[in-house]
């Protein structure tokens, strides 16, 4: 909306003080298109005018609370989580940590006096097992391991 159309509308309103009254009334006296568009608000002033409001019943609040009343409550969304899942999960990095354990024990060189325990393996990890995928691998069980044990106390925590 233009300046021009918004005081117009504030000059059929009536909100406009005097000396603002006066010189929208000379814009519409000197200029033949500002006439003709105050014309035309005014035609629109008077046709909003002629519209009758609908007026809601009287019992519409009443009816409509009652309508609102015989709805059902709204539930918590609870999602099932599957157990075997997580016991899947779990299984897995534990199984990974056995076998980091045992492969840190089957490269362990072990002497003492009487015992002379020496085990090592002809095959190269060296290529495979970085460090970086070492911290990698820790760090995900870590999180996973994490998310186990919140879930294990979520469960003690439910069952109190």
């Amino acid at each position: 909306m233009n300046t021009i159309e918004q005081q117009l509308w504030n000059y059929i309103d009536g909100n406009l003080d005097a000396t603002e009254v006066k010189a929208i009334e000379e814009k519409i006296n000197s200029d033949v298109e500002i006439k003709l568009q105050y014309e035309e608000l005014m035609n629109l002033n008077l046709a909003f005018g002629k519209i009758e409001l609908d007026e809601p019943s009287m019992s519409f609040t009443r009816n409509v609370m009652e309508s609102v009343a015989l709805q059902p409550a709204p539930v918590a969304l609870k999602t099932k989580l599957n157990t075997n899942i997580i016991y899947g999960i779990g299984g897995f990095f534990i199984i990974s940590l056995l076998a980091l354990f045992g492969y840190a024990i089957f490269n362990i060189d072990f002497k003492t006096a009487d015992f002379d325990l020496k085990l090592n393996a002809d095959f190269n990890l060296d290529k495979y097992i970085t460090p970086t995928m070492l911290y990698i691998f820790l760090f995900a069980d870590l999180v996973i391991g994490l998310v186990f044990l919140d879930y294990l106390l979520r469960k003690k925590l439910m069952h109190k």
